[in-house]
């Protein structure tokens, strides 16, 4: 079986040309050359980028609810048919993903036995390649806007230039997610309208009303300010820090 894991995410790895309804470019997680900082200096790159045409940048950090656990099985399995894998790597993956079942026992009482046809393993070995291929069509619907995606956290970038879509935009990530039985959480998702800090800031664009906007944008566990300027989370790391080390100086002073 591990030797099957290990084939299968070879496989995926050598997919240098997926069709073009599938797209792994935007992606950073679970790939050889990924990484969160890969992701993050992508993100601002492609800010600082559009900044220097556009007045300001939107980004909208989108949550999906239990993204792993609610990925469904058969759609899963008609992405990875797109994909130019072997055979018996992809018959291996249809035979890993069937024959699922659960029930409950709880003081005695046993419940009816429901099939399994969604979720992956987050923490296994097909887990990660799984939903690389869940999220792969995952797209803007205009070429100005960007997506930065590592694993199920993903942003949306939108120049000033494209304000107007942001609606269209979320409409159609929305439908996305419907359509792959996951939940767009629109409590937890937010909008961060980021500033040249060169510049004098212009008017403030309004707020979509689904949306919560937030001054600061934390990326893959980095904060940043609207002018992106990193000193509140460098000050929160040096707090964390500076705790830390009062409590071993203190544990080994009383030991």
């Amino acid at each position: 079986m591990n030797t099957s894991r290990k084939a299968l995410n070879c496989a995926l790895s050598m997919v240098i040309s997926p069709p073009s309804s599938l797209t792994f470019s935007d992606q950073f997680a679970f790939c050889p050359i990924g990484s969160t900082e890969a992701a993050i200096i992508t993100l601002l790159y492609t800010v600082t980028d559009l900044l220097r045409s556009n007045p300001y940048v939107v980004v909208i950090a989108l949550d999906f609810s239990k993204a792993f656990d609610t990925v469904r099985h058969s759609t899963l399995l008609q992405k990875a048919a797109e994909l130019d894998l072997p055979d018996h790597v992809y018959n291996w993956l249809v035979h890993f993903f069937e024959g699922h079942s659960h029930r409950t026992v709880y003081t005695g009482d046993t419940s009816s036995t429901k099939t399994i046809t969604a979720s992956i393993i987050q923490g296994s070995s097909i887990g990660p390649a799984a939903y690389l291929i869940t999220s792969s069509d995952l797209k803007t619907l205009h070429l100005g806007n960007r997506i930065v995606k590592f694993a199920d956290d993903t942003y949306l970038i939108i120049p000033a230039s494209g304000f107007t879509t942001r609606s269209a935009e979320m409409d159609n990530i929305r439908d996305w997610a419907a359509r792959n039985n996951l939940t767009l959480n629109m409590i937890k998702t937010t909008e961060t309208v980021i500033y040249d800090c060169r510049k004098t800031q212009q008017d403030t664009p309004p707020p979509l009303p689904s949306i919560t906007r937030d001054d600061t944008l934390r990326i893959l566990g980095v904060t940043l300010t609207r002018r992106l300027s990193a000193s509140d989370h460098i000050r929160r790391v040096v707090s964390e820090c500076s705790q830390t080390l009062y409590a071993l100086r203190v544990r080994v002073t009383t030991a």
